[in-house]
């Protein structure tokens, strides 16, 4: 009878179902061993800190650690930037910890084109492309609040040119043009190179005449401009920022033909307003 039983079908699934059950508590039983379950602990905070000491602290406590990189020119090289998981947070006992660490040399980027873009643009365009900004030129300009031009250690970069990260770049903004006057400056004499460079660091705007045969632009003299700088009365002439002015330029102008152009005679005047001359 029992030899029976213990053949049975019946006997043996219950000796199977048991052996399962055995098992399934053992494993559970276990597995708070397996996993570390009981040993957690919490991540301390190495962000701010040089690599070298953040590493050191982690792998102290028992931590794995995994460094990448990147750049930011607003902190010092080799600083942590970024951790995973975060300050604080609670992981088992031996867990990766991912580390951010600031470049020492900076990578090189390419230029964004800001010239035409407003100077608030600009400034969200060069933050997102890892520049900083530097001087802010102004220049009067009809372009008001417009980046007229974009400078890298004083000389115009082009967008597109590859420069380091972080580096300073400064803007010419353009900031119109106000009511008030000037004195019209006295290009007469200069070449024509000097006079408009002149005329334009001013804000006017020249408009530039050859006379007669020119076979030499770079020693062309500046003869005659209107408005001249003087008036009859021999007082200087005002004129507005933004203002055009008419340049006229010959080869070889006689000293006294430009010195009759910097100050008209009272006579030269009257005629030319058609008036009769003054007794």
């Amino acid at each position: 009878m029992n030899q029976r039983l213990k053949n049975s079908f019946i006997f043996n699934l219950l000796i199977i179902t048991l052996l399962c059950v055995g098992i399934y508590f053992t494993f559970f039983a276990s597995l708070g061993f397996i996993t570390n379950h009981s040993s957690e602990v919490k991540v301390p905070n190495v962000k701010g800190k040089m690599v070298k000491a953040a590493n050191s602290q982690l792998t102290k406590l028992g931590f794995e650690v995994e460094i990448d990189s990147t750049y930011d020119p607003t902190q010092k090289p080799f600083l942590i930037l970024n951790q995973i998981p975060e300050y604080n947070a609670t992981v088992k006992f031996g867990r990766t910890i991912f580390l951010t660490v600031n470049k020492a040399l900076p990578p090189l980027a390419p230029m964004p084109k800001l010239q035409d873009l407003s100077y608030k643009s600009a400034m969200l365009i060069l933050k997102s492309s890892r520049f900083v900004l530097g001087d802010t030129i102004q220049k009067p300009d009809y372009a008001n609040g417009a980046v007229l031009d974009q400078l890298y250690n004083g000389r115009h970069v082009n967008p597109g040119e590859m420069i380091p990260q972080g580096s300073k770049i400064d803007l010419v903004v353009g900031i119109g043009f106000g009511n008030s006057e000037m004195n019209v400056p006295d290009v007469i004499g200069m070449n024509a190179e000097e006079g408009i460079t002149i005329l334009n660091g001013n804000g006017l705007t020249p408009i530039v005449v050859y006379d007669d045969i020119i076979t030499d632009t770079s020693t062309a003299i500046i003869y005659k401009q209107t408005p001249a700088p003087f008036n009859e009365l021999n007082t200087q002439n005002k004129i507005k920022e933004g203002d055009v002015i008419d340049i006229r330029i010959k080869q070889n102008p006689t000293p006294e033909e430009m010195e009759s152009n910097r100050k008209p005679l009272q006579s030269v005047i009257e005629d030319e307003n058609n008036l009769p001359p003054t007794p």
